[in-house]
Protein backbone atom coordinates (compact mmCIF):
# COMPACT_ATOMS: atom_id res chain seq x y z
CA UNK A 1 0.00 0.00 0.00
CA UNK A 2 1.43 2.95 -0.96
CA UNK A 3 2.44 5.88 1.81
CA UNK A 4 1.97 9.57 1.64
CA UNK A 5 5.34 10.77 4.35
CA UNK A 6 6.16 13.65 6.32
CA UNK A 7 9.88 13.15 6.98
CA UNK A 8 10.87 15.25 10.57
CA UNK A 9 14.48 16.45 10.35
CA UNK A 10 14.62 19.12 12.41
CA UNK A 11 17.84 20.43 13.54
CA UNK A 12 20.01 17.60 11.86
CA UNK A 13 19.23 17.98 7.95
CA UNK A 14 22.49 16.58 6.64
CA UNK A 15 23.29 13.56 4.64
CA UNK A 16 24.75 11.74 7.55
CA UNK A 17 22.69 12.13 10.53
CA UNK A 18 19.30 12.23 8.07
CA UNK A 19 20.46 8.96 6.40
CA UNK A 20 16.30 7.60 7.06
CA UNK A 21 15.20 10.69 5.19
CA UNK A 22 18.03 10.32 2.37
CA UNK A 23 17.27 6.55 1.49
CA UNK A 24 13.59 7.16 1.61
CA UNK A 25 13.56 10.02 -0.92
CA UNK A 26 16.26 8.12 -2.85
CA UNK A 27 14.03 4.51 -3.37
CA UNK A 28 10.75 6.07 -2.13
CA UNK A 29 10.65 9.85 -3.74
CA UNK A 30 6.89 9.70 -5.05
CA UNK A 31 5.60 8.72 -1.23
CA UNK A 32 7.70 11.11 0.30
CA UNK A 33 5.44 15.10 0.28
CA UNK A 34 7.53 17.38 2.58
CA UNK A 35 10.34 17.27 4.88
CA UNK A 36 9.71 19.34 8.16
CA UNK A 37 12.45 21.46 9.88
CA UNK A 38 11.83 24.98 10.38
CA UNK A 39 15.11 25.83 10.47
CA UNK A 40 15.94 25.33 7.06
CA UNK A 41 12.43 26.23 4.79
CA UNK A 42 13.19 28.07 1.69
CA UNK A 43 16.39 25.52 1.55
CA UNK A 44 16.31 22.66 -1.33
CA UNK A 45 16.45 19.30 -0.01
CA UNK A 46 18.84 18.49 -2.71
CA UNK A 47 20.99 21.11 -1.10
CA UNK A 48 20.24 19.65 2.66
CA UNK A 49 20.13 16.31 1.69
CA UNK A 50 22.03 15.68 -1.16
CA UNK A 51 18.80 14.01 -2.69
CA UNK A 52 15.21 14.83 -3.09
CA UNK A 53 15.30 17.30 -5.83
CA UNK A 54 12.22 20.10 -5.15
CA UNK A 55 10.53 18.40 -2.26
CA UNK A 56 9.01 21.03 -0.22
CA UNK A 57 11.16 21.92 3.32
CA UNK A 58 8.22 22.93 5.70
CA UNK A 59 7.93 24.67 8.84
CA UNK A 60 4.55 23.14 10.45
CA UNK A 61 2.55 19.87 9.77
CA UNK A 62 -0.05 22.48 8.81
CA UNK A 63 2.04 23.42 5.48
CA UNK A 64 2.69 20.23 4.41
CA UNK A 65 0.79 18.49 1.51
CA UNK A 66 -1.84 15.93 2.93
CA UNK A 67 0.41 12.75 4.56
CA UNK A 68 -1.17 9.73 6.49
CA UNK A 69 2.74 9.18 8.13
CA UNK A 70 4.87 10.74 10.19
CA UNK A 71 8.21 9.40 9.58
CA UNK A 72 11.34 10.33 12.19
CA UNK A 73 14.06 10.86 9.42
CA UNK A 74 16.50 10.70 11.08
CA UNK A 75 19.41 8.21 12.76
CA UNK A 76 21.89 9.34 15.53
CA UNK A 77 24.05 7.86 17.59
CA UNK A 78 22.22 6.24 20.26
CA UNK A 79 18.69 6.90 18.55
CA UNK A 80 17.27 8.64 20.64
CA UNK A 81 14.67 11.29 19.99
CA UNK A 82 15.52 14.91 20.04
CA UNK A 83 13.21 17.12 22.94
CA UNK A 84 11.97 19.21 20.57
CA UNK A 85 9.82 16.58 18.38
CA UNK A 86 7.64 15.01 20.86
CA UNK A 87 4.92 17.92 20.33
CA UNK A 88 5.26 17.18 16.36
CA UNK A 89 4.62 14.02 17.04
CA UNK A 90 2.10 14.28 19.59
CA UNK A 91 0.52 16.66 16.44
CA UNK A 92 1.01 13.80 13.68
CA UNK A 93 -1.27 11.88 15.92
CA UNK A 94 -3.91 14.35 16.57
CA UNK A 95 -3.95 14.92 13.02
CA UNK A 96 -4.65 11.26 12.20
CA UNK A 97 -1.14 10.51 10.74
CA UNK A 98 0.58 7.20 11.43
CA UNK A 99 4.21 7.44 13.47
CA UNK A 100 7.58 5.49 11.45
CA UNK A 101 10.27 5.54 13.79
CA UNK A 102 13.82 3.73 13.46
CA UNK A 103 15.18 5.07 16.48
CA UNK A 104 16.46 2.99 19.56
CA UNK A 105 14.29 5.54 21.30
CA UNK A 106 10.42 3.32 21.01
CA UNK A 107 8.11 5.72 21.06
CA UNK A 108 5.15 3.15 20.89
CA UNK A 109 6.23 2.91 24.72
CA UNK A 110 6.22 6.62 25.89
CA UNK A 111 2.68 7.10 27.61
CA UNK A 112 1.47 9.90 26.33
CA UNK A 113 2.51 9.04 22.84
CA UNK A 114 0.06 5.59 23.29
CA UNK A 115 -2.18 6.83 24.54
CA UNK A 116 -3.13 9.58 22.43
CA UNK A 117 -2.68 6.79 19.01
CA UNK A 118 -4.99 5.03 20.86
CA UNK A 119 -7.71 7.78 21.72
CA UNK A 120 -7.32 8.72 17.44
CA UNK A 121 -7.03 5.17 15.87
CA UNK A 122 -3.10 5.47 14.48
CA UNK A 123 -0.26 3.25 14.41
CA UNK A 124 2.97 3.98 16.41
CA UNK A 125 5.53 1.40 14.17
CA UNK A 126 9.12 1.02 16.00
CA UNK A 127 10.42 -0.91 13.06
CA UNK A 128 13.84 -1.75 15.55
CA UNK A 129 11.50 -3.13 17.97
CA UNK A 130 11.57 -6.62 18.08
CA UNK A 131 11.37 -9.95 19.95
CA UNK A 132 13.61 -12.39 17.95
CA UNK A 133 15.83 -14.80 19.85
CA UNK A 134 17.00 -17.60 17.80
CA UNK A 135 20.65 -18.38 17.55
CA UNK A 136 22.21 -19.42 14.31
CA UNK A 137 22.76 -23.04 13.89
CA UNK A 138 24.24 -23.01 10.12
CA UNK A 139 21.52 -25.19 8.09
CA UNK A 140 21.72 -26.91 4.98
CA UNK A 141 21.15 -23.42 2.47
CA UNK A 142 20.06 -23.76 -0.86
CA UNK A 143 23.07 -23.72 -2.91
CA UNK A 144 21.56 -22.36 -5.83
CA UNK A 145 20.72 -19.13 -4.52
CA UNK A 146 23.63 -16.63 -4.68
CA UNK A 147 24.22 -14.42 -1.08
CA UNK A 148 26.62 -11.14 -1.57
CA UNK A 149 26.72 -9.53 1.22
CA UNK A 150 27.85 -5.22 1.23
CA UNK A 151 30.35 -4.18 4.27
CA UNK A 152 32.32 -1.06 4.50
CA UNK A 153 35.38 0.51 5.85
CA UNK A 154 33.13 2.86 7.98
CA UNK A 155 29.78 3.28 9.50
CA UNK A 156 27.36 5.10 6.84
CA UNK A 157 29.29 5.11 4.04
CA UNK A 158 26.53 3.69 1.76
CA UNK A 159 25.82 -0.29 2.26
CA UNK A 160 22.16 -0.11 1.98
CA UNK A 161 22.28 2.23 -1.12
CA UNK A 162 24.74 -0.11 -3.25
CA UNK A 163 22.90 -3.41 -1.97
CA UNK A 164 19.36 -1.43 -3.64
CA UNK A 165 21.27 -0.63 -6.60
CA UNK A 166 22.15 -3.90 -7.37
CA UNK A 167 19.19 -6.09 -6.21
CA UNK A 168 16.71 -3.17 -8.30
CA UNK A 169 19.31 -3.56 -11.18
CA UNK A 170 19.48 -7.53 -11.61
CA UNK A 171 15.71 -7.18 -11.32
CA UNK A 172 15.90 -4.68 -14.17
CA UNK A 173 17.95 -6.83 -15.93
CA UNK A 174 15.19 -10.06 -15.45
CA UNK A 175 17.39 -11.88 -12.77
CA UNK A 176 15.00 -13.00 -9.70
CA UNK A 177 17.02 -11.12 -6.80
CA UNK A 178 15.88 -9.42 -3.33
CA UNK A 179 16.94 -6.62 -1.06
CA UNK A 180 17.32 -8.12 2.09
CA UNK A 181 16.98 -5.12 4.90
CA UNK A 182 19.39 -5.36 8.39
CA UNK A 183 18.71 -1.72 9.43
CA UNK A 184 15.86 0.19 10.07
CA UNK A 185 15.44 2.53 6.57
CA UNK A 186 16.09 -0.48 4.37
CA UNK A 187 13.18 -2.11 6.34
CA UNK A 188 10.98 0.88 5.79
CA UNK A 189 12.27 1.18 1.99
CA UNK A 190 11.48 -2.65 1.39
CA UNK A 191 9.18 -3.48 3.60
CA UNK A 192 10.89 -6.12 5.69
CA UNK A 193 13.55 -7.19 7.40
CA UNK A 194 15.23 -7.12 10.87
CA UNK A 195 17.37 -4.54 12.77
CA UNK A 196 20.08 -6.23 13.58
CA UNK A 197 21.71 -3.38 15.60
CA UNK A 198 18.39 -3.82 17.70
CA UNK A 199 18.66 -7.68 19.02
CA UNK A 200 20.58 -9.26 21.84
CA UNK A 201 24.09 -10.07 20.53
CA UNK A 202 23.76 -13.95 21.01
CA UNK A 203 20.55 -13.50 18.28
CA UNK A 204 22.16 -11.55 15.77
CA UNK A 205 24.17 -13.96 13.60
CA UNK A 206 20.72 -16.04 13.86
CA UNK A 207 18.49 -13.22 12.41
CA UNK A 208 21.21 -13.20 9.75
CA UNK A 209 20.95 -16.60 8.91
CA UNK A 210 16.99 -16.36 9.43
CA UNK A 211 16.61 -13.52 7.03
CA UNK A 212 18.54 -15.44 4.01
CA UNK A 213 16.23 -18.88 5.05
CA UNK A 214 13.03 -16.55 4.28
CA UNK A 215 14.60 -15.42 1.02
CA UNK A 216 16.78 -17.96 -0.56
CA UNK A 217 13.80 -19.03 -2.93
CA UNK A 218 15.13 -16.20 -5.02
CA UNK A 219 18.58 -16.49 -7.60
CA UNK A 220 20.73 -13.92 -5.45
CA UNK A 221 19.89 -11.85 -2.23
CA UNK A 222 21.86 -9.34 -1.66
CA UNK A 223 22.09 -8.85 2.38
CA UNK A 224 22.45 -4.63 3.56
CA UNK A 225 25.51 -4.52 5.39
CA UNK A 226 25.34 -2.56 8.77
CA UNK A 227 28.96 -0.86 10.67
CA UNK A 228 32.34 -1.87 9.87
CA UNK A 229 34.63 -4.51 11.68
CA UNK A 230 37.34 -1.67 12.79
CA UNK A 231 34.57 0.56 14.18
CA UNK A 232 35.46 0.16 18.18
CA UNK A 233 31.09 1.14 18.48
CA UNK A 234 29.54 -1.35 16.07
CA UNK A 235 32.12 -4.25 14.83
CA UNK A 236 30.19 -6.75 17.07
CA UNK A 237 27.26 -6.22 15.24
CA UNK A 238 29.37 -6.64 11.71
CA UNK A 239 31.02 -9.78 12.62
CA UNK A 240 27.37 -11.28 13.94
CA UNK A 241 25.95 -10.26 10.30
CA UNK A 242 29.04 -11.62 8.27
CA UNK A 243 29.09 -14.87 9.77
CA UNK A 244 24.95 -15.37 10.06
CA UNK A 245 24.44 -14.69 6.09
CA UNK A 246 27.19 -16.67 5.20
CA UNK A 247 27.41 -15.07 1.84
CA UNK A 248 29.61 -16.12 -0.88
CA UNK A 249 30.65 -12.51 -2.29
CA UNK A 250 31.37 -9.12 -1.26
CA UNK A 251 30.86 -5.51 -2.29
CA UNK A 252 33.54 -3.34 -0.24
CA UNK A 253 32.03 0.23 -0.07
CA UNK A 254 33.93 3.30 0.82
CA UNK A 255 33.87 7.04 1.47
CA UNK A 256 36.14 8.68 -0.39
CA UNK A 257 38.04 11.44 2.00
CA UNK A 258 36.79 9.70 5.10
CA UNK A 259 40.51 8.82 7.34
CA UNK A 260 38.69 8.90 10.59
CA UNK A 261 36.29 6.30 12.29
CA UNK A 262 32.60 8.08 11.92
CA UNK A 263 32.08 9.56 15.57
CA UNK A 264 35.12 9.24 16.63
CA UNK A 265 37.76 11.36 15.18
CA UNK A 266 41.05 10.63 17.53
CA UNK A 267 40.67 6.97 15.78
CA UNK A 268 42.13 6.81 12.01
CA UNK A 269 40.89 3.99 9.98
CA UNK A 270 43.23 1.06 8.35
CA UNK A 271 44.43 1.75 4.41
CA UNK A 272 41.50 -0.14 2.12
CA UNK A 273 43.50 -3.78 1.58
CA UNK A 274 44.21 -3.88 5.19
CA UNK A 275 40.38 -3.82 5.64
CA UNK A 276 39.44 -5.79 2.61
CA UNK A 277 41.86 -9.10 3.62
CA UNK A 278 40.54 -8.30 7.49
CA UNK A 279 37.07 -8.64 6.27
CA UNK A 280 37.61 -11.55 3.62
CA UNK A 281 39.68 -13.67 6.24
CA UNK A 282 36.30 -13.25 8.44
CA UNK A 283 34.40 -14.31 5.68
CA UNK A 284 35.92 -16.99 4.51
CA UNK A 285 36.11 -19.45 7.55
CA UNK A 286 33.96 -22.06 6.61
CA UNK A 287 34.14 -21.43 2.49
CA UNK A 288 35.88 -19.07 0.25
CA UNK A 289 34.07 -15.34 0.24
CA UNK A 290 36.11 -12.97 -1.65
CA UNK A 291 35.45 -9.12 -1.79
CA UNK A 292 34.11 -9.13 -5.77
CA UNK A 293 33.95 -5.23 -6.25
CA UNK A 294 34.24 -1.62 -4.63
CA UNK A 295 31.85 0.77 -4.33
CA UNK A 296 32.93 3.98 -3.96
CA UNK A 297 30.86 6.91 -1.93
CA UNK A 298 32.26 10.23 -3.85
CA UNK A 299 30.02 12.86 -2.33
CA UNK A 300 32.82 14.98 -1.35
CA UNK A 301 35.03 14.78 -4.76
CA UNK A 302 34.52 16.61 -8.02
CA UNK A 303 33.71 14.00 -10.81
CA UNK A 304 37.04 14.74 -11.89
CA UNK A 305 38.11 13.89 -8.62
CA UNK A 306 36.01 10.89 -8.10
CA UNK A 307 37.53 9.71 -11.65
CA UNK A 308 40.72 9.26 -10.49
CA UNK A 309 40.26 8.11 -7.05
CA UNK A 310 38.13 5.29 -9.12
CA UNK A 311 41.21 4.51 -11.00
CA UNK A 312 43.75 4.98 -8.84
CA UNK A 313 41.81 2.41 -6.39
CA UNK A 314 41.16 0.05 -8.85
CA UNK A 315 44.91 -0.02 -9.88
CA UNK A 316 46.01 -0.92 -5.92
CA UNK A 317 43.42 -3.55 -5.15
CA UNK A 318 43.15 -5.20 -8.36
CA UNK A 319 39.17 -4.73 -8.31
CA UNK A 320 36.77 -3.22 -10.14
CA UNK A 321 35.32 0.17 -8.70
CA UNK A 322 32.30 2.25 -9.10
CA UNK A 323 30.96 4.94 -7.97
CA UNK A 324 27.12 4.22 -8.51
CA UNK A 325 25.33 7.80 -7.28
CA UNK A 326 27.41 9.26 -9.84
CA UNK A 327 27.93 7.23 -13.04
CA UNK A 328 25.11 4.76 -12.20
CA UNK A 329 25.49 0.68 -11.13
CA UNK A 330 25.86 -1.05 -14.76
CA UNK A 331 29.78 -1.62 -14.34
CA UNK A 332 29.10 -3.28 -10.68
CA UNK A 333 26.22 -4.84 -12.30
CA UNK A 334 28.16 -6.66 -14.83
CA UNK A 335 30.25 -7.97 -12.33
CA UNK A 336 28.21 -9.10 -9.92
CA UNK A 337 26.13 -10.97 -13.40
CA UNK A 338 30.05 -12.43 -14.33
CA UNK A 339 30.16 -13.67 -10.32
CA UNK A 340 26.68 -15.13 -10.33
CA UNK A 341 27.69 -16.75 -14.02
CA UNK A 342 30.83 -17.99 -13.25
CA UNK A 343 29.83 -21.21 -11.06
CA UNK A 344 32.64 -20.61 -9.12
CA UNK A 345 30.46 -19.56 -5.83
CA UNK A 346 28.42 -22.89 -6.26
CA UNK A 347 31.86 -24.78 -5.44
CA UNK A 348 31.78 -22.94 -2.03
CA UNK A 349 30.09 -25.42 0.13
CA UNK A 350 29.17 -24.65 3.49
CA UNK A 351 29.91 -27.17 6.00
Amino acid sequence: MKRSMVLLTWGHSNPRTAKTATGLLRFCPDECVAILDPDSVGKSAQELLEVGGDTPIVARLADAPQADTLVMGIAPPGGRIPEAWKAVVLEAIQRGMNILSGLHDFLSDDEELSAAAKKHGVVIHDVRKNTFKKVARRPDLNPNCLRLHTVGHDCSVGKMIVSLFVARGLQQRGIDAEFVATGQTGIMVSGSGLPVDCIVADFVSGAAEQLVLDNQHHDVIIVEGQGSLVHPSYSAVTLGLLHGCQPHGLIFVFEAGRETVGGLEHVTLPDLATQIQLVETMASIYQPCPVIAVALNGRRLSTAEAQETARRVSEELKLPVVDVVRDGPDQLLDVVQEFYNSQQWRLAATK
